[in-house]
């Protein structure tokens, strides 16, 4: 695909001291440091903002910049299109303090489109706006208003199974790797964290090697309060891969249900003797709250939709539809009731997606789905947590609203659309047609499935005969949890040709493998 030459350049001149400055903060040292800050008057000194930098949802014109304090502050954000901040735009933005976790967000509008833009984020004392601390600095390309190539990652699942930052084989090494792909933003699928799962310090692997976690306070249990929610969103923060990361790439975020825990849904009352709080809706509550304060998300802001589920506008040749399959859906069953209005994505959010779609001028329409459409996952003995149920029939339960997208997908004639999802713990590639379906009023389609980050891998789960799907690719393990030292973790990266429109997918191995690669043609139905 044809590339800017000189696309990375500024970015990477930007990010040297960015970068060093992340790397010179040891993890111990990041670890023992105020995990929820102390009043202003029990610290010296300034304010800092050792928990780095975050762009998200960046749009042709805009983006929303996330820092965190160690104490209250006032949150500056100077933009620029040159390294040297000659000529800099100066943002002010919110006073920071405990009611947020002391993290914030600044939006930035009228920024010029498909240009690199030049960041840095100062903590001011908000009684005395000259004592700020050092800058952070940070580096984002704005989304282009013509067709122009761009490339994106996207992944999902971190620090589950009682595996989190191991110092001893680098941190979260994926994200290094994605970030020396220079992607334009990076989609992550969810259960960014998982706090229904407490580390301990070692585990012995099976072959007598031992695995060695940083372990916070808050990691040692389950999360139940809001400030134990904090702390597992605030417990990936300290790995240097990830804050470097994150200093460079912008983010497309969306949740699963390890954000508050394994299988969740509305309603549920739990019988697991961990928790003290048997109401999944105040958990859901808090952790709601922790999620909106650690990641920069537009629909999130208190003067926004206070929502997960939103478009982001990629330029002419990219439109991504992220979704919310946890906070809407109906009770896990056995799924095969014959009427089912609210489904997984409950009937609000089916009917702004139908809609949405519909007016999509995108060549390409990205449907980014928290859980996979024909992979069977089950949550017990008899109940399902995903779409498929296992019955390769006509639709039923949560299929129903599948079919019903389906069916006004093909109906309305709208094309480019690809579905990429995680949720499972392995990668897999999955061609959905109506030839091998037993609902058939739909066109065919992709969903390509990546992960885990940095979690344990599974083997790969039975297909659903319902929408037709075949599988060309999976690669997963022969046993449950296996350890990132063992490998098989996972993201895709997706190229767009800004001449020809063609999208390429790879799925990707951490250690740089290239495991499947699939090319798709703008315009063109069943390929």
């Amino acid at each position: 695909m044809a590339r800017e030459s000189d696309r990375g350049i500024g970015r990477r001149q930007v990010l040297r001291g960015s970068a060093a400055a992340s790397a010179g903060l040891a993890l111990p040292a990041l670890a023992s440091s105020v995990a929820s800050a102390a009043p202003a008057q029990a610290l010296s000194g300034r304010p800092s903002a050792q928990w780095g930098v975050q762009v998200g949802d960046v749009t042709t014109s805009s983006g929303l910049v996330w820092v965190r304090s160690d104490r209250p502050a006032r949150m500056v954000v100077e933009t620029s299109a040159t390294e040297s901040f000659a000529k800099a735009r100066r943002w002010r933005g919110p006073v920071l303090g405990a009611g947020s976790d002391f993290t914030g967000t600044t939006p930035l509008h009228g920024l010029p489109a498909g240009t690199q833009v030049h960041y840095r984020v100062l903590l001011a004392d908000p009684d005395d706006p000259r004592r700020t601390g050092e800058p952070v600095y940070g580096t984002f390309r704005t989304a282009p208003a013509r067709r122009q190539g761009l490339r994106f990652v996207w992944s999902g699942d971190l620090a589950g199974q009682g595996w989190g930052i191991n110092p001893e084989l680098g941190g979260y090494r994926i994200f290094e790797e994605m970030r020396r792909l220079d992607p334009d933003f990076f989609l992550c699928s969810g259960d960014n964290i998982y706090a229904d799962g407490p580390m301990t310090q070692s585990v012995t692997l099976p072959d007598g090697r031992t695995w060695r976690n940083l372990v916070t306070e808050e990691k040692s249990k389950v999360a139940e309060t809001l400030d134990e929610y904090r702390g597992n969103f605030r417990y990936n923060l300290l790995d240097a891969n990830l804050r470097r990361f994150n200093a460079q790439v912008p983010t497309i975020i969306q949740w699963d249900d390890h954000e508050v825990l394994n299988n969740w849904y509305p309603g549920e009352i739990l019988t697991d003797d961990r928790y003290t709080e048997k109401n999944v809706n105040v958990l859901a509550a808090r952790s709601r709250q922790a999620f909106s304060e650690y990641f920069p998300i537009s629909t999130m802001r208190s003067d926004a939709q206070n929502r997960v589920y939103r478009v982001l506008r990629h330029g002419p040749l990219l439109d991504v539809f992220v979704l919310d399959c946890r906070t809407y859906r109906n009770a896990n069953s056995p799924d095969r009731q014959p009427d089912d209005a609210e489904g997984i994505l409950g009937a609000e959010q089916l009917a702004w997606l139908k809609r949405e779609l519909s007016a999509s001028r995108a060549v390409w329409k990205v449907i980014a789905c928290d859980m996979p459409l024909g992979l069977v996952v089950p949550d017990g003995a008899t109940d399902f947590e995903a779409v498929a149920q296992g019955d390769p029939g006509a639709p039923l339960g949560r299929e129903l609203q599948i079919a019903e997208l389906l069916r006004h997908i093909k109906h309305r004639k709208i094309t480019g659309t690809v579905w990429l999802t995680a949720d499972v713990h392995y990668t897999s590639a999955q061609h959905y047609d109506p030839s091998r379906a037993a609902f058939k009023d739909f066109a065919p389609f992709w969903e390509f499935v990546s992960g885990p980050l940095n979690a344990g891998s599974f083997p790969a789960v039975k297909l659903d005969g319902t929408f037709g799907p075949e599988q060309p690719f999976v690669k997963a393990p022969t046993r449950a949890n296996v350890s990132p030292a063992e490998g098989f973790q996972f993201f895709g990266e997706v190229d767009i040709d800004g001449h020809s429109g063609e999208l390429t997918v790879r799925l990707r191995e951490v250690g740089g493998t290239v495991l499947f690669t699939k090319v798709l043609q703008p315009g063109r139905v069943g390929q």
